[in-house]
């Protein structure tokens, strides 16, 4: 899978010029001129690695990754600078940045930092996917059924989970089977993993 790269930036050369150098290594960019151009067609985008120009009029691109992170949008991102110094490059870091760049932009560190940014972003999705399939799961089973995978995989016995829920050993077994055909196995340990990657987060 290609996953693009979105490069916000006010200075057109620079724009078309890494614009360029990208394409010529197969990674495809999408230009903005100013982030409010950005944030306006974001939720519409694909998820892909951003390259922000930090200093920019109106907001910066320290301000956008900020603005990024209160919408729950976390790709990974590149930030680059004319006039990077120490406190731009730590609040990048703690915005969430993979790599603080000065200009003019050495190509190579760039490109690294670009496939370093869709490996991280690969596996992000790849753990989302694998969340809502979980919960998916999860959420076939019935409340009763719900109940006794807690007790499962808080290790309670059939007669433990029967006597706590008011039900006979016979019927434990029988809600265990139909959680069992449900999720796919019949093994406790992965009936626990399956209820731990539910209540966790990605």
């Amino acid at each position: 899978m290609t996953l693009p790269v979105y490069l916000v930036d006010d200075d057109d050369a620079v724009r078309r010029a890494l614009s360029l150098l990208l394409s010529t290594v197969g990674i495809k960019v999408t230009g903005f001129s100013d982030p409010q151009a950005f944030l306006a067609q974001v939720s519409r985008l694909d998820p892909g690695c951003l390259v922000l120009d930090i200093r920019m009029p109106a907001i910066s691109g320290l301000k956008l990754q900020e603005r990024l992170t209160e919408h729950g949008i976390d790709w990974p991102t590149i930030v680059i600078s004319g006039h990077g110094d120490i406190e731009a490059c730590r609040r990048a870091f703690r915005n969430g940045a993979i790599d603080f760049l000065s200009k003019p932009v050495d190509e190579q560190d760039l490109i690294d930092a670009i496939h370093k940014g869709h490996e991280l972003l690969e596996r992000t999705m790849r753990a989302h996917a694998e969340k809502a399939e979980t919960l998916a799961l999860l959420a076939a089973l019935t409340q009763r059924e719900s109940e006794v995978l807690d007790r499962i995989a808080a290790g309670f016995t059939t007669r433990q989970i029967a006597e706590g829920l008011g039900l006979s050993p016979r019927t434990v077994e029988s809600h265990r089977a139909a959680i069992g055909a449900k999720l796919g196995s019949t093994s406790q340990a992965e009936m626990t993993r399956i209820w731990l990657d539910g209540t966790k987060t990605p």
